[in-house]
């Protein structure tokens, strides 16, 4: 069969149709045995696109970035990396990796002359910085795409295909324009691209599902301006033309209850939090202008002396909390909260435990006991432990053997559908691992405030491939890896320039680039086997006296006879 006769047997199939495989496998397989990368590149792109897991839809699209890096064409590149971030984004509702895909796509579509394609990558980078809170920076994206694409639709010697995809990008540029002026509280300007947007898809079955986005925007005004038997009945109505986006179908959830609460029918407000908590439960995923919902269940049950559904829903608001801290982290200090972390474990212990103190006292005095029989015992083991500890240093730093463990031979991979490794091309890999040994040689992993995200920047590459490439190549995550660095640094220069030994902990941990002197002691004390301040002292002790230490073999029979 032709690789085109492969596609029209798939090509009719919807979204995440497994069937599609029957034709899929054998056109993979052709283009394979064939080299033809172009071919592989569309195979995987459209496996990313029918495979129903997650997952499986991110290995394709490694896949398919792969063949796209084999063609070395910069279309088909930047296209490769809109494919992951869409998956990261729409799929999976990690807004993080999303950026970054979407960068490295930013990056590559500005050589391909391609304006639809810089557009198309543009308005992905707005919506991702819209939700992470960017607001003003992806309003100027969305202004530029708005510019673009109305221009582009109205183009009428465009194919009718075009003209349809223009038409689509200018309304889905409005629509984010709208929430980036609802954020920054320009109700004005946001009404008034509300009215265009209705009147735009009206009567338009081609853009119903934009026209739920407009209509949800309708009716959020409507709320904030106290209309609220019209805010239900335009978020209702949107709701009824919304298909698969449960982001914005619990934003449509969330004010219909408002609105029922503020006209005094708690009943059908509490059935419709109910339902965003469902969403929640099915998705673990919440806005975090959502989280308030969760504080009305509970104040709803603490008044109706229902004990049981609170606890349930202030369980529900810790999990919440957790995954907005994740996915929002620029927004969650942001966030309003009537019920703080600390006050909700608290309740959470009331509710769970009556009797919680009394065992815990039991249980401190028991342990109590405990320690204070071996508490002799252990200042004397812990002595002896650390002045092992130092001397096995010691001797590492005098015979230059004060170094991180050997870097891991990667492992060779074989291409197959289940391997869940990143695809990352080897002259990428190549380039990143002779980038991080300028990087530890010039001694830039004392920069403060350091992250992965910063770093990849500072690199020219993407967060994905530099944490891939760290945890292949140096055997470890990037937190290990850098604070390994950093207390390797700061052992070295303790133990060669005196002056150090007089510096603070909270100074030393800022010589090295760490922030927190808690952090710098328990990364020293996980890389040395010994305290900071222990390793000062016995430092200093020797120093002072001149002291000869024995060597590791009579240490080592001095620990075993006690």
């Amino acid at each position: 069969m032709t690789y085109e006769s492969y596609r029209k047997g798939y090509e009719s199939f919807s979204e995440n149709d497994n069937r599609a495989f029957a034709f899929l496998d054998p056109y993979i397989k052709k283009a394979k045995k064939e080299k033809k990368q172009e071919e592989l590149f569309q195979a995987y792109r459209d496996a990313a696109y029918y495979s129903k897991s997650w997952n499986k839809k991110l290995l394709y699209a490694d896949s398919c970035l792969d063949a796209a890096y084999k063609t070395s064409s910069d279309d088909k590149i930047a296209t490769a990396y809109i494919l992951k971030g869409s998956i990261y984004y729409a799929k999976m509702k990690k807004y993080k990796p999303a950026l970054d895909e979407y960068l490295m796509a930013y990056k590559y579509s500005k050589n391909t002359g391609d304006p639809y394609l810089t557009n198309k990558v543009s308005y992905h980078l707005g919506v991702v910085k819209n939700y992470l809170g960017y607001n003003e920076e992806a309003l100027a994206l969305f202004k530029e795409c708005v510019n673009y694409f109305e221009t582009e639709a109205n183009n009428t010697k465009s194919h009718k295909y075009k003209i349809f995809n223009n038409q689509k990008g200018y309304l889905n540029s409005l629509h984010q324009m709208i929430i980036c002026y609802r954020n920054i509280k320009d109700f004005a300007k946001a009404d008034s691209l509300i009215n265009i947007g209705l009147l735009k898809t009206f009567n338009n079955n081609d853009f119903s599902r934009e026209r739920s986005y407009f209509l949800k925007s309708k009716g959020l005004s409507e709320y904030s301006n106290g209309k609220y038997n019209s805010a239900i009945d335009y978020l209702t109505e949107s709701l009824q033309l919304m298909k698969d986006d449960f982001a914005w179908e619990s934003v449509d959830y969330f004010y219909i209850g408002k609105s029922y609460l503020a006209l005094k029918n708690e009943n059908l407000a509490i059935l419709n939090f109910k339902k965003i908590d469902s969403i929640f439960t099915k998705q673990e995923f919440i806005l975090p202008e959502l989280r308030e919902n969760y504080e009305i269940l509970i104040n709803h049950y603490k008044d109706k002396n229902d004990p049981k559904q609170q606890l349930f829903y202030t369980t529900q608001l810790l999990k919440a909390d957790s995954i907005i801290s994740r996915d929002f982290a620029y927004l969650s200090p942001k966030v309003h909260r009537e019920y703080d972390t600390n006050a909700l474990l608290e309740e959470k212990g009331k509710l769970e435990k009556a009797n919680i103190w009394s065992a815990v006292f039991i249980s401190v005095l028991t342990a109590l006991a405990v320690f204070l029989i071996f508490t002799l015992y252990k200042k004397f083991k812990k002595e002896k432990d650390i002045l092992q500890k130092y001397f096995l240093i010691q001797e590492k730093l005098q015979n230059h053997n004060y170094v991180r463990p050997e870097t891991i031979t990667p492992i060779t991979h074989s291409e197959t559908n289940d391997d869940k490794k990143t695809h990352i091309a080897e002259a990428i890999k190549e380039e990143l691992l002779h980038k991080l040994k300028v990087f530890e040689e010039k001694k830039h992993f004392i920069q403060k405030g350091l992250t992965i995200q910063k770093l990849a920047i500072q690199l020219d590459t993407n967060s994905n491939y530099l944490s891939h490439v760290i945890n292949e190549y140096k055997g470890m995550n990037f937190n290990k890896y850098l604070g390994d660095l950093r207390i390797r640094y700061i052992t070295r220069l303790l133990f060669e320039k005196n002056i150090y030994l007089n510096y603070t902990i909270d100074t030393l941990a800022k010589e090295c680039g760490i922030a927190s002197r808690q952090n710098f002691s328990d990364l020293f004390f996980e890389i040395n086997g010994i305290r900071p301040t222990d390793f000062i002292r016995k430092r200093k002790k020797e120093i002072e006296n001149n002291l000869n230490y024995p060597t590791l073999e009579s240490m080592n029979g001095l620990v075993s006879e006690n």
